[in-house]
């Protein structure tokens, strides 16, 4: 029996999937997908075997991972209502859809875990969101689970109330990185910089300012008062991010999010 099948190679679904390959031996995963050419190049790409349905999937691996969107939950749980048991573990990524709706949509008290990635899991530096019932699972299914996640990048345990929120800061928010990151190259562009220049100085700045956060801990308002000399040109532009009310924007962005990840768990 297959350790861990993925149920969805899309982005995400293939992202996991390539981590996993680093901490898991090939045969311990298994996979599926609607495409089957897609399942083909997959296979060819990492070694890992597929199997044509939802269903063998579920009747292969211990833990089976939800890698699909929202509103194709209700035809999978379908597919494998009648196949999954008290000792599989579930690992639902969609956005909304809560523990409690999943195990009433199963039929039983299953043993599921919430979790939202994002796409940066790509490279290996991912931010994953999870939850699960502590007592539910053993020793050994938790550091399957760890080992999961962390072999795309880094996870937190958070309590499912803030799932929502963690779909507004990590899962959807790489998206706005690369809207400022284009911003920024285009302002540069604007003043004479060839693009693809503009691009790797907005990135790497983007990742060091990063960096600079998550090592140093200290508060993100500090750093930026550093490189905020008086009368600068730095503090210039901070004013009129304030001007046109660029942190606004963004919590407005967040709120937008959390609105739409909500509304999924109540369709």
């Amino acid at each position: 029996m297959a350790k861990i099948g993925f149920i969805g190679m899309g982005n995400m679904g293939y992202a996991m999937l390539k981590g996993a390959l680093g901490v898991f031996n090939k045969d311990d995963l298994v996979f599926t997908d609607v495409n089957s050419d897609r399942m083909k190049s997959v296979s060819e790409t990492t070694g890992v075997k597929y199997v044509e349905t939802n269903a063998e999937l579920a009747n292969t691996a211990k833990f089976i991972v939800l890698a699909i969107k929202p509103q194709f939950y209700a035809q999978v749980i379908k597919n494998i209502e009648n196949i999954v048991k008290k000792d599989n573990v579930i690992i639902s990524i969609a956005p909304g859809i809560s523990v409690n709706s999943l195990k009433d949509a199963l039929g039983f008290d299953a043993r599921i875990v919430r979790a939202m990635p994002n796409t940066p899991a790509l490279l290996g530096e991912g931010m994953t969101g999870i939850c699960y019932d502590q007592t539910a699972l053993s020793f050994e299914e938790k550091d399957v689970i760890g080992k999961l996640f962390s072999s795309f990048g880094k996870y937190k345990l958070v309590d499912e109330r803030l799932m929502s929120a963690v779909t507004c800061v990590s899962g959807s928010s790489p998206a706005y990185v690369y809207m400022f990151i284009e911003a920024l190259a285009d302002g540069a562009v604007k003043h004479g910089m060839p693009r693809d220049a503009a691009y790797e100085m907005a990135a790497q700045t983007v990742v060091g300012a990063a960096k600079m956060v998550l090592e140093t801990k200290d508060h993100p308002g500090k750093l930026k008062d550093q490189v905020c000399s008086p009368g600068g040109t730095t503090i210039a532009g901070v004013a009129a991010l304030e001007e046109h009310g660029f942190r606004n924007s963004i919590i407005k962005a967040v709120d937008a999010c959390y609105d739409v990840a909500e509304g999924f768990g109540r369709k």
